[in-house]
């Protein structure tokens, strides 16, 4: 198992909900919530730096049966973007599925309405960090796929 803290991202088209771990990798703990649009990639490159983070983790969603829809490519599209600006830290895509539903199944009785929207962000980040923790630990492999910051985004000439 690799040391250092890791960064959940959980990117929504509205927020985007930001985990961290403890450095030895074993338990995710909700940050915050970032307003999605102008800055939303300076502030996560702040927590990024602050947090001294060595990885960040971003949830794929995927459908059910593993496919890839427009909200996984905007994800990725999102995902170059982020490793671009907190280059050298990595960034990997690990499978979202169920996430949120997760999150707010884990929520539904503690908060409700605008007060459960504003934190299952944060709880999606959490259980998709903690997925990630957890298969690292039982593989000795880091999760999902590395996103490298050179590539070209994917909607280019793709219109």
């Amino acid at each position: 198992m690799r040391f250092g803290v890791r960064l959940g991202v959980d990117p929504g088209d509205a927020r985007i909900g930001v985990a961290r771990s403890d450095p030895s990798g074993m338990l995710a703990t909700p940050v915050e919530t970032v307003r999605r649009g102008k800055g939303d990639l300076r502030r996560i490159h702040q927590i990024a730096t602050a947090e001294e983070a060595v990885e960040v983790v971003l949830g794929l969603p995927r459908s059910l049966s593993g496919t890839e829809g427009p909200a996984a490519v905007k994800t990725r599209e999102f995902a170059v973007r982020l490793a671009r600006r907190i280059a050298p830290v990595p960034v990997r895509l690990v499978d979202e599925r169920l996430t949120t539903v997760t999150a707010e199944a884990m929520l539904r009785d503690q908060r409700k309405g605008a007060k459960r929207r504003a934190v299952v962000d944060q709880v999606a980040a959490v259980v998709i960090l903690q997925q990630a923790l957890d298969s690292e630990r039982a593989t000795g492999r880091p999760p999902g796929e590395l996103v490298t910051p050179d590539e070209q985004d994917r909607d280019e000439g793709d219109a």
